[in-house]
C-alpha cells in the first residue's frame, strides 16, 4: 500500500489551463483507420506510435492511471509529427492536432514549474531564444538573420565546419539545418503593390518570420504572380510570426499572443483575402478562431480574420488563374504535399491544377505524395533519427519519378528536401509552386 501511494503521489497529472479536451479524446472510437496514414506507425509498426495509441496515453494521464512523467508518454508526444494525416481519414472527426498541442503544452508547463525535469540545454536555448524572444520581436529576429547571413557568407561557417568545432560542441547536426539566409533579408513591409491591368482583388500577404529571411525570393514571386492575376497586394507593417511553431511545440499562450498581434495588423484593411504561401502558417492562421475561442475580447475578431485566410494556391485556383500571359516551360515536375496544406487545410487538388495549367509542364505523381517528409517544425532537432528516415523515404519516391523539379509549398519541407538532395548530389531542384508560376510568367 505504501509503495502504491508513493507511486500515485509521484504522478504528474494534467493541470491548469489547456488541458486536452475530454470530449475530443472520447470521440476516438479506436477503429484504427488512422494507423495506415500515420508516418511514425508505418515506420515503427508500434501501436503506441500511432494516433490511437497516443490518444490512449492521453486518456491514461487524464484518468490518473499514469502521469506525464512516464517515459512512454513524453516519448510519444514528442515523436508525433503533428502532420494531421490521421484527421484526414478519421470517420469520427477527431481533432487530434488540438489534443496533441494541449498535451505538449501540459508537458512544457510542468517543466516550467518544476514538476518535470527541464529540457537538455540546446532545446532550452532553442525554445527560450527563438520561441520566447526572436519570433516575438521581429526587430531582433531581423538582426539575428543578418548575423547568420554574415556567419554564412564571411567564411566563418566554413571554418567552423572544417575545424570540427561544431562536432566537438555537438552542434554539427543542428547547424546543418540552418537555412541559407537571403541577401535581401526581408520584403519591405508597409508597401502596396498595384495589380497589373484591372484590379480584381485587394489582398494582403503574410511575410511572417522564416519565410521573410530564408525565402524572401518566394515572397517576391508571390507578389508578382498575384499582380499578374489582378491583385493589389499589401504587406501590413505590424504583422509577424504566425505562432505555428509555438502551437506545435507546446506554447499555446505564446501562440495566442502572436495571433492577437496579427489579427490587429490585418484589421480594417477592407481585404478580399489574407494570402499565405507557407502551409504551416496558413493552417495556424485558419485556426486562430479555435485558439482564441475562450477569449471574449478576441474570439469574434479571430473568427472574422480566419474567414479571410487563403493559401496562395487555394486563392489562385478559386480566382481563375491567368494563363494568357504564360510562356511554355519544358519541365518534368513532381509535387510533394505539405502536411499542413493537404491534411490540416484539405488543399490537395488546387496546387496540382495550377501546375497542370502551365504550358509545357508535365506533372509526374510520386508514390506517397502526402506522407510527411519528416521536417515538422523543429522535429529535425528533437527527433533526428525519425526525421532522417522519413526524409529518405520521401526523396526515394521523388527521385523515382525522374522529375527535374520537386515542387512544395512550405519552408520546412523545402529545407528538408533540398538538404537531402544536396547530400545525394542530386540534380533535382526544389521550388515553391509560386516560383514555378513566376517563371512561367517570364520573371
Amino acid at each position: 500500500m505504501i509503495a502504491e501511494n508513493q507511486i500515485t503521489t509521484a504522478r504528474v497529472p494534467f493541470a491548469g489551463p489547456d488541458i486536452p479536451s475530454d470530449d475530443i479524446i472520447s470521440s476516438c472510437v479506436h477503429c484504427g483507420l488512422c494507423l495506415p496514414a500515420c508516418p511514425t506507425y508505418r515506420e515503427t509498426g508500434l501501436e503506441m506510435s500511432s494516433p490511437r495509441g497516443r490518444i490512449y496515453l492521453m486518456k491514461a494521464v487524464a484518468d490518473g492511471r499514469i502521469g506525464m512523467e512516464a517515459d512512454i508518454f513524453q516519448e510519444q508526444m514528442s515523436q508525433c509529427l503533428n502532420c494531421r494525416a490521421c484527421e484526414a481519414v478519421c470517420p469520427s472527426g477527431v481533432q487530434y492536432g488540438a489534443i496533441l498541442e494541449a498535451s505538449r503544452t501540459q508537458i512544457e508547463q510542468a517543466r516550467d514549474d518544476g514538476r518535470l525535469p527541464p529540457h537538455p540545454w540546446l532545446v532550452q536555448l532553442l525554445r527560450g531564444g527563438t520561441f520566447g524572444v526572436l519570433f516575438k520581436r521581429l526587430s531582433l529576429f531581423r538582426l539575428f538573420s543578418r548575423l547568420m547571413w554574415l556567419y554564412q557568407r564571411s567564411g566563418v561557417q566554413m571554418i567552423a565546419r572544417r575545424s570540427g568545432a561544431l562536432k566537438l560542441l555537438k552542434l554539427d547536426d543542428t547547424e546543418a539545418l540552418l537555412p541559407p539566409i537571403s541577401d535581401r533579408f526581408t520584403v519591405p513591409q508597409g508597401q502596396r503593390f498595384p495589380a497589373e491591368g484591372t484590379a480584381r482583388f485587394h489582398v494582403a500577404l503574410l511575410p511572417g518570420c522564416i519565410m521573410s529571411t530564408a525565402f524572401a525570393g518566394v515572397h517576391e514571386a508571390t507578389i508578382r504572380v498575384l499582380q499578374k492575376n489582378g491583385c493589389t497586394v499589401y504587406l501590413p507593417p505590424e504583422q509577424g510570426c504566425c505562432g505555428a511553431l509555438h502551437s506545435h511545440g507546446g506554447d499555446l499562450e505564446g501562440a495566442r499572443e502572436l495571433a492577437r498581434r496579427n489579427i490587429a495588423a490585418f484589421a480594417g484593411l477592407g481585404l478580399d483575402a489574407v494570402i499565405v504561401n507557407a502551409a504551416g502558417c496558413g493552417s495556424t492562421l485558419k485556426e486562430y478562431g479555435h485558439l482564441l475561442h475562450d477569449d471574449p475580447a478576441w474570439a469574434a475578431r479571430a473568427a472574422t480574420f480566419t474567414a479571410k485566410v487563403r493559401d496562395v494556391s487555394e486563392f489562385l485556383a478559386g480566382a481563375g488563374l491567368n494563363t494568357t500571359a504564360m510562356r511554355p516551360l519544358d519541365l518534368r515536375v513532381t509535387y510533394q504535399e505539405p502536411c499542413h496544406l493537404a491534411h490540416a487545410q484539405r488543399i490537395s487538388a488546387e496546387p496540382r491544377a495550377l501546375i497542370r495549367a502551365i504550358p509545357g509542364v508535365e506533372l509526374i505523381e510520386m508514390h506517397e505524395p502526402a506522407l510527411c517528409c519528416g521536417s515538422a517544425g523543429i522535429y529535425n532537432i528533437t527527433e533526428p533519427a525519425m526525421a532522417a528516415r522519413l526524409g529518405e523515404r520521401k526523396l526515394n519516391n521523388a527521385e523515382a519519378t525522374s522529375a527535374d523539379v520537386l515542387i512544395t509549398a512550405n519552408p520546412g519541407c523545402h529545407l528538408q528536401l533540398a538538404g537531402g538532395l544536396r547530400r545525394r548530389d542530386s540534380a533535382m531542384q526544389v521550388k515553391h509552386i509560386v516560383e514555378l508560376l513566376d517563371e512561367a510568367y517570364g520573371k
